[in-house]
C-alpha cells in the first residue's frame, strides 16, 4: 500500500471527531464506517478515503482467536489490536467494547483501558455475558436499568469529553421494539447521542422502527442505526 497515514476526516478541518458526530447527527448525513479486524485492514480502510474505522469485536475474534463472536475476546486482547490500529493511521477509531467485560465497575477499567489505547469512541451493548454476535440466535439481554448504569459508568470514566460512547442494544431482536427504546430513554444526562440496534430483521422492521420507534420521539437527539 502506498497511501498517507493521514486521510480526510468528516466535516470541517481541525474540528474534534466528537464535534464532527455530532455535526453528521445535525445534518442527518449517513457515517459509512468499515470493521477492521486488525492494522493492516484498518490501513486498506484509509487508504480507501473511508472516515473511520470500526475495530469489529466480532472481526478480532475470527481473525485473531480463529473463533465465532461468543464472548471470548478479553479485553487485553481488544486493547492490543485497538492500539496496533491507532498507532498505524491517524483516523478516528471506534471500538466495539462488547458487553464492557462485566458489570458497571469493569466497564469504568474497560473505558480506561481502550482510552489509553487510542479509542476516540466505545461501544457497550446489552447482552448477557457470555454474549453472542447480534445475528446469533439465543441472546438475551440485562434490564435496561442495569445497561443506563453502566452507560452512566462509561460517561462517568472518561478522563476526556472528546471519547464518545455508543450505547448498543440488542432489545429488539429478544424483546420487542418498544424495550430497545428503554436505552435510549435511560441516560439523563445528554452524554448518549448515539444508539445502535444490530440486526434488523427486515426493510419493512426498519421502516417501522423509523415511523414508530418511541425513542425516536421521546428522544430525538440520539440516532438509530440499523
Amino acid at each position: 500500500m502506498t497511501g498517507p497515514l493521514n486521510k480526510p476526516g468528516v466535516g470541517k478541518p481541525g474540528a474534534s471527531f466528537r464535534d464532527r458526530l455530532a455535526a453528521c447527527v445535525t445534518t442527518r448525513r449517513a457515517l459509512v464506517v468499515p470493521g477492521a479486524a486488525n492494522a493492516l485492514s484498518a490501513r486498506v480502510i484509509a487508504d480507501l478515503g473511508f472516515e473511520a474505522v470500526y475495530v469489529t469485536g466480532a472481526g478480532v475474534t475470527n481473525m485473531y482467536l480463529g473463533l465465532p463472536d461468543m464472548g471470548f475476546l478479553n479485553l487485553d486482547q481488544l486493547a492490543e489490536h485497538t492500539a496496533a490500529i491507532r498507532d498505524a493511521l491517524t483516523l478516528p477509531v471506534i471500538v466495539d467494547a462488547d458487553t464492557g467485560f462485566g458489570n458497571a465497575l469493569a466497564v469504568c477499567r474497560t473505558v480506561r483501558v481502550l482510552q489509553r489505547a487510542g479509542a476516540n469512541v466505545i461501544q457497550f451493548e446489552d447482552q448477557v455475558s457470555p454474549k453472542r454476535c447480534g445475528h446469533f440466535a439465543g441472546k438475551d439481554v440485562i434490564p435496561a436499568e442495569e445497561m443506563v448504569g453502566k452507560i452512566h459508568a462509561a460517561v462517568d470514566a472518561r478522563t476526556s469529553e472528546e471519547l464518545q460512547i455508543i450505547a448498543r442494544t440488542d432489545a429488539r431482536a429478544v424483546e420487542s421494539l418498544q424495550a430497545s427504546g428503554a436505552v435510549a430513554r435511560g441516560p439523563q444526562r445528554g452524554e448518549v447521542r448515539k444508539l445502535f440496534r444490530p440486526a434488523c430483521a427486515s426493510p419493512g422492521t426498519a421502516r417501522f422502527q423509523r415511523q414508530a420507534d418511541p425513542a425516536r420521539r421521546e428522544a430525538p437527539g440520539i440516532p438509530n442505526a440499523c
